[in-house]
């Protein structure tokens, strides 16, 4: 490892196993968020319950096509409200032709309905995303980082306030620390939001509902796991945003470079504020 010239403002804030581990968790999200939707293709509704189907009105959300004045319309009814997504969801082009599907070609893989392949992709970076967070989760235990850089201390929580005030005016302060907002975002994401993810996931494979059953029932069912599962994604993809326009604003090639390389430049003298943002 080489040294920078300037080592009085960059410090090393990144250790290999964050930077690999957060690359594969970025290829392997692209990956699963695309298949997936591949998959709720298949069938884009979403119900609650054990059970779905038309003897059952216990859908929170379904896309499709329906026969207007003008033609076919795209809509999207969530609790019972239909609005009309003509162009995005239920009918968009494809090919060069408008057709009926739930999300639009250019958001799925593939890029035409193919849920065997859908589902193979899938299945693969979601195991690939399990490996990594158990190998994340040993490391991290191991050299220290899940202690010192995640958890949460008492004086993080009395920070949040200030934390939050400073962030909505997009004033950020760059230590080798995390900030509260970023170890609360972080632990919600690693701790909740992925594990929740996987569980989801299993609750709907039929094997594992075959030799443990108690894994869907712990969500209602598995038409209420595959809602929770979709609503996960959904936050997930939020999270993803909130991380980018933070990255962008508290300057995107010093946050880059950290968890490219490791090194991250500090500000220096110390001045009061929140710390870092992305």
């Amino acid at each position: 490892m080489t040294t920078p010239s300037n080592p009085d403002t960059l410090i090393y804030r990144q250790s290999g196993w964050t930077r690999l581990t957060h690359w594969i968790w970025a290829i392997s999200l692209f990956f699963l968020l695309l298949t997936g939707l591949q998959i709720f293709n298949a069938h884009p509704a979403l119900y609650l319950g054990k059970q779905s189907g038309f003897g059952f009105d216990n859908s929170v959300l379904a896309i499709g096509t329906i026969q207007g004045e003008s033609g076919p319309r795209g809509v999207t009814e969530v609790f019972g409200t239909r609005f009309d997504t003509t162009g995005v969801f239920g009918l968009s082009e494809v090919g060069g032709q408008i057709r009926g599907r739930a999300f639009p070609a250019w958001a799925t893989i593939p890029s035409h309905q193919d849920l065997g392949t859908g589902r193979v992709i899938h299945f693969f970076f979601a195991w690939v995303l399990v490996g990594t967070l158990l190998v994340w989760l040993t490391a991290s235990v191991i050299n220290g980082h899940l202690r010192r850089d995640l958890a949460p201390k008492v004086e993080d929580i009395k920070k949040l306030p200030a934390d939050i005030a400073a962030h909505a005016r997009l004033k950020f302060h760059h230590t080798r620390d995390y900030n509260t907002l970023q170890k609360l975002a972080y632990g919600g994401v690693l701790f909740v939001l992925l594990p929740l993810m996987i569980l989801t996931g299993l609750a709907m494979s039929p094997s594992v509902n075959a030799g443990l059953p108690f894994i869907a029932d712990l969500f209602g069912g598995r038409q209420s796991a595959r809602t929770i599962h979709f609503a996960v994604m959904l936050l997930l993809v939020g999270f993803f945003i909130v991380h980018m326009l933070m990255i962008l604003a508290a300057g995107p090639l010093n946050e880059l470079r950290s968890i490219v390389t490791g090194w991250y430049r500090t500000d220096l003298p110390k001045r009061s504020g929140p710390k870092g943002s992305a």
